[in-house]
């Protein structure tokens, strides 16, 4: 091959190379999905105290831009300036020089003034975020952190609202980012977050809300937010909590005041509706009770004891064939509703006659069990 061709070909190489190149960035920059991921910066704040915590980090990120550049300049400029093919040659005595003997204290001193800078209205914003305000009006909201899902009980309106993810088929691009009841919160009024878990070390996290906070068991911690703005704000479980802790996503649905009125009155009478329905004096068959206890069983207890019912051994026993779900009905329905102390068995009394009665009979009947065993609302109200 001559020289000329080998040339022609290296110049054919090199054009290939910068057309893909070229392809390739411009299919970043374009794509949709590419364009998505651009978003690299905290998201939008939807609360005062959220914005002020977004003002400090964009101080930050504006000094430390500014400091890199400086730095940066001078690393180029001493790249090229001082290149031993220009001929320089480096000052031995550089550091008996003025600058040599004092950059030592000027420059962590210039440091140390920058990082009290920022130190000193983060103290005071991180002291606006955990003192909570004493207004008279505040909505007051306890989060409950469970294997693996939300509990959030308006206090004030005496609604509960549980909260679990939604499987992948059913939710598909906000997989582990979306959830089957929202935790709804009107704009304009000062809400107190009131945390706890149920089981192990959970946090409550919502960007937008400048709220994270631990939820402790046996302890209560608290925050709070003004939302300024309505809205859907995605948060996470930031505490590493088990096998399912991906499973615990935070979906948070800002309304107006009006709105959230309407929606607590839908609330309110959905639960007089649901108590009606389990204290009404109505003998259930079995196929009934089935078919209510398997929706309540996948929502509420399959995520620890599987929808197979073969359980997560040791931390979640199995049901299929288990001696409790197959004896004594009475000893079935007191670790339902009562749970069982020192194990992962949380207490369910709080769910009405029918939905516990339901349940039982599911477990009793599923994976082969087939006790053939029909609880009734009745005997549920008198286990309690």
């Amino acid at each position: 091959m001559s020289v000329t061709q080998q040339l022609i070909n290296n110049q054919s190489y090199k054009l290939k190379a910068t057309s893909l190149t070229g392809i390739a960035v411009a299919g970043m920059f374009f794509a949709d999905k590419c364009r998505a991921e651009y978003g690299i910066n905290f998201p939008p704040p939807a609360a005062d105290v959220a914005q002020e915590i977004y003002d400090i980090h964009m101080l930050t990120m504006q000094i430390t831009t500014v400091l890199l550049l400086i730095v940066f300049g001078f690393v180029f400029y001493s790249l090229y300036y001082h290149r031993k093919s220009r001929g320089f040659e480096a000052d031995q005595d550089f550091h008996n020089s003025w600058f040599g003997n004092w950059s030592w204290v000027v420059v962590p001193v210039m440091v140390l003034g920058v990082d009290l800078t920022i130190a000193g209205k983060a103290d005071a914003v991180l002291k606006k975020v955990w003192d909570v305000p004493k207004a008279e009006n505040i909505l007051d909201v306890k989060v409950t952190g469970h294997q693996w899902w939300w509990e959030f009980d308006y206090l004030d309106h005496d609604i509960k609202v549980e909260s679990r993810y939604v499987p992948e088929k059913e939710s598909g691009d906000l997989y582990l980012r979306e959830v089957d009841n929202r935790l709804v919160l009107p704009t304009g009024q000062k809400i107190r977050f009131l945390h706890t878990s149920a089981d192990v070390l959970h946090a409550f996290w919502v960007p937008e809300l400048a709220v994270k906070k631990d939820a402790i068991p046996g302890y209560v911690t608290e925050t709070w937010a003004e939302l300024n703005r309505e809205g859907v704000f995605r948060g996470q479980c930031a505490e590493l909590c088990g096998t399912w802790h991906s499973r615990m996503p935070i979906v948070v649905e800002s309304v107006s005041p009006q709105q959230f009125a309407a929606w607590v009155d839908d609330q309110k009478a959905i639960k007089v509706a649901a108590a009606a329905e389990a204290s009404a004096d109505k003998t259930w068959s079995l196929d009934e009770l089935m078919a209510k206890g398997k929706t309540l069983y996948d929502t509420k207890c399959a995520a620890c004891h599987q929808v197979t019912g073969m359980g997560l051994p040791p931390a979640f026993p199995g049901l299929k064939g288990s001696a409790m779900v197959t004896g004594p009905i009475e000893a079935h329905l007191e670790i339902v509703i009562k749970g069982k102390e020192g194990t992962a068995m949380q207490p369910w009394g709080s769910l009405n006659d029918l939905e516990i009665a339901a349940i039982v009979t599911y477990e009793r009947n599923a994976w082969d069990n087939n006790t053939g065993d029909v609880v009734q609302p009745s005997d549920v109200k008198q286990a309690r």
